[in-house]
Order: C-alpha cells, then structure tokens, then sequence
C-alpha cells in the first residue's frame, strides 16, 4: 500500500507540473497582461499617450517582478523556484496590488468552502435514497413521475434559476423571504446567537439551493443505475432466498456494490468544494472563490491565476487518490497493488 501511494504521489507532482506548465504557458501566449491593466485603467480606454513616465517605470518594474521580460519557459521556472524553494506565490498585480495571493485565497475560502459543503451534504443525503428507492421499484408511477422531475431540474440554467429566486423569494420581489444578497447578515454585532443563526441560515438557503439542485437530479439517477446494476444479481436473490432482512439485502449488500459509481462521482467534489460556483457567487453577489477567480482572469493577474491554478490541480489529483482509496473501502476484491 505505501509503494502504491508513494507511486500515485509522484505521478501526481508530475501530472501537477505539467498542468501549471500548460497554464502558465497559454497566460502568457494570451493577449494582455497586468501591466496593461494597472497602466490603462481596467476599462482599457487609456492610450500610450495618457501614461507618465512614473507610469511606464512602474509597470517596467512590475513586468520584472512577474518575470514578463522574460522568456516563457525561464519565467514558468522563476515561478516554480519561487515556490518550491519559499513557498511563495507572488503577490497580486491587479486584484489587490501588492497583497499575497495565498491571503486572497485563505480570506475567500470559508465562505465557499461553507456553500459547498451544504450543498454536497444535502445533495448527498436527498439524492441517494431517492435513486435507491426509484431503483427498487423501478418501472413504477413513483420512478417514471420522480424522472421526470429529476430531468427538468437538470435541464434548468443556474443563472436563470438564481435570478428567478431572487425576482419571487428576495427582498424587492413578489415574497420577501430571503435576502437579496451576501452572506453575512447586517449589524451582527447587535443580534442574538440564535438570532444570528437564524439570518445567516436565509443568506445561505438560496446560493446552497443554487448549488445542489443539478447535482442531486443528477446523483440521484446514477444512484438509480448503480443499484439497478445489482439489484438483480445472483448474490441478492441468494441472500433474499436466506431469509435475509429486505432492508440488510439493500442498503448492505446490494448498495454497498453500487457504491463504485458514487465514489467515482465524490472524487470529482473536492475541487468543486473550494472551487465555488462563478454563476451563484455573481448572482448573490458573494465574495467567495469562484468570484475571485472571475476577477482574477478579467483583470489578467498573473500571480492569482496561478496560485489558483495550482489549488485546483492539487486538490483534483487529490480527489482522483482519495476515491481509488475508497474503492478498497467498498469492495475489499479491489486491489491496489499487483498480488
């Protein structure tokens, strides 16, 4: 087992590698740069003639700082010296210039971290027994009326779902229960514990809601196919033939070989946990990490993109590890190693 993790770690670096490579490569080939930005306003109305000449230094110097005067691969390898050897990341250039970037990202990620594990928990606790039970009594009113459904919600668009919550459900629509928009309740300080509790659980239902609808109507019918998979197996109808409890035949037996499908998914919602939603975050209006990755590639910083870059390649490859991991957990006939 500790050869097989050893070995999956060091592909992992590699494939890591390769990926800030192909990154750092397509930023540069990009057209613009943070220079451009910081010298031109972000609306890009300026023209050469409008700089000073304390304006041009400045941004030769910052075009040194970010290794732009450099060619393509030394200034990927300037970067990855930087933080390897001294675990530094750079410093914004455009978003909030002059600000490590790892406190940019440790100051947006509670808050998408929060969302996102709402979301998974409660995709996760509705939709797998609706896909069991749907898979149990497949074929029946309760399995083709919950399809239906399923498939309508994972047909609708996040953008016009969220601005349609907000025009009924917000502040300044038809029914005004929830809030317009954030996460943090106003004047916190002069509210309650129970109080808080409360106004924090109406900022967050609406961006959560946002988030889990596509992923339970998905998760859901995967489940219905794992268990339709095996329901009807041999072993199942040997364990009911025993005497076996329905309900041990179920959820022990059958669902735990169904499992295979569901924890390929799960490995794919770690990066998504920090990641966030661009589309929820822009609608709520909430300063998370899919808005700040959003800034951070119109305003072209360098130093952020990559930084996040590297974040979301790390916990992908991260996510791939842990479900090979929880295949041996599901099914001990599932070796890692080579007997």
């Amino acid at each position: 087992m500790m050869f097989y993790l050893l070995k999956r770690l060091i592909l992992a670096l590699l494939t890591l590698l390769v990926i800030l490579l192909v990154s750092y490569v397509l930023l540069r080939l990009a057209p613009g740069d943070p220079t451009r930005s910081s010298m031109f306003g972000s609306d890009a109305s300026g023209s050469a003639l409008d700089a000073s000449k304390g304006a041009l230094m400045r941004n030769d110097a910052m075009r040194e700082r970010l290794h732009l005067d450099e060619p393509v691969l030394k200034g990927f390898y300037l970067w990855l010296k930087a933080v390897v050897c001294d675990g530094d990341f750079g410093v914004s250039a455009a978003v909030d210039p002059g600000r490590p970037v790892t406190a940019l990202i440790l100051e947006r990620l509670p808050v998408t971290v929060t969302l996102n594990f709402w979301a998974v928990v409660i995709t996760y606790l509705l939709a797998i027994p609706l896909g069991v039970y749907a898979a149990i009594y497949a074929d029946s009113w309760f399995d083709r009326v919950s399809a239906f459904g399923l498939f309508l919600l994972y047909s609708l668009p996040v953008m016009w779902v969220g601005l349609l919550l907000q025009a009924l459900l917000c502040e300044g629509g038809s029914f005004p229960i929830f809030p317009l928009k954030g996460v943090t309740p106003d004047d916190v300080d002069n509210l309650s514990i129970w109080r808080l509790q409360w106004e924090t659980l109406r900022h967050y239902a609406l961006p959560v809601f946002c988030l889990a609808y596509g992923g339970f109507a998905g998760l859901s019918r995967y489940a219905r196919s794992g268990m339709l998979e095996v329901i009807h197996s041999d072993y199942i109808r040997t364990a009911r033939a025993k005497g076996v409890p329905e309900t041990v035949v179920i959820w022990h037996h059958a669902f735990r070989n169904a499992l295979i499908t569901l924890i390929t998914l799960f490995g794919g919602l770690l990066p998504g946990l920090v990641a966030g939603s661009v589309l929820v975050e822009y609608i709520f209006n909430i300063p998370g990490m899919g808005a700040l990755s959003l800034v951070a590639l119109s305003s072209r910083d360098y130093p952020l993109q990559m930084a996040l870059f590297a974040f979301a390649g790390a916990l992908t490859l991260a996510g791939i590890l842990i479900s090979d991991l929880l295949y041996v957990a599901a099914d001990p006939r599932i070796k890692l190693t080579r007997s």
